[in-house]
């Protein structure tokens, strides 16, 4: 099919002589072109990089939103469900005048304290460990320490290991989701009261569980944050 027209003729005659002229057919550099399919697509093309870098943007800042919420999201789920070696809350006074002993099942507990990056804290547990039975109340205590000159609040986070063995840990008293304003070079001792369940004898999944590690980790908190509680609390 022959091409004919003006247009093309300058064209031809541009591309001999090593120069493309502004001929209507190539959008030249610096000059936009007059084909009308094209401004629409570099249009179109504008206004979707606008969209993408927008939702990017609120990507992003989403992101960061859920890192900070997911800690206190992922601890409440485990307290419900009793899954990733999140312990129980043992506070009922009846249940706990009623429990009975089960003295031929010992069990080693030990203790663990972590702090945070972002916490200057030094914290540490006051027992390596202790010895206990299912349906025996036993008390611990943790020491912490602001070496700094500087007022810091802390906030802890908690797990039991083996995680299995977390349904059955039941905490009467702690100092964890409160927060703990520790003053320049104040040290303060922190309790922890509580109790395995007589039903911990009676799983078979933990028949061969003699030994469980209550850990817990310190992070730094903004004035007035609290962490929300369960909901059956």
């Amino acid at each position: 099919m022959a091409l004919c027209g003006p247009g093309w003729a300058r064209c031809a005659r541009g591309l001999r002589l090593g120069a493309l002229p502004r001929c209507g057919l190539w959008g030249t550099r610096g000059v936009r072109s007059s084909n009308p399919f094209t401004r629409q697509q570099e249009e179109e093309w504008r206004r979707r990089n606008r969209s993408a870098v927008g939702y990017i943007a609120a990507a992003a800042v989403g992101m960061v939103g859920l890192s900070y919420a997911a800690v206190p999201l992922y601890r409440l789920y485990c307290q419900a469900t009793g899954l990733g070696g999140t312990t129980g809350e043992g506070s009922s006074a009846e249940r706990i005048e009623s429990m009975e002993p089960v003295r031929d099942r010992v069990i080693r507990v030990t203790f663990n304290a972590d702090v945070h990056s972002s916490i200057q804290w030094n914290f540490k547990p006051q027992q390596r460990e202790i010895y206990v039975v299912p349906g025996e109340t036993a008390l611990a205590f943790y020491k912490a320490k602001n070496p700094t000159d500087k007022p810091i609040i802390g906030i802890s986070t908690y797990n039991v290991i083996p995680f299995e063995a977390g349904q059955y840990f039941n905490k009467i008293q702690c100092f964890c989701f409160e927060e703990q304003r520790l003053n320049p070079q104040e040290e303060v001792d922190m309790p922890v009261f509580f109790y395995i369940d007589p039903d911990f004898a009676e799983d078979p999944k933990m028949a061969k569980v003699d030994l469980i590690t209550l850990s817990y980790t310190f992070f730094e908190a903004k004035e007035g944050q609290k962490l929300p509680l369960p909901g059956y609390q």
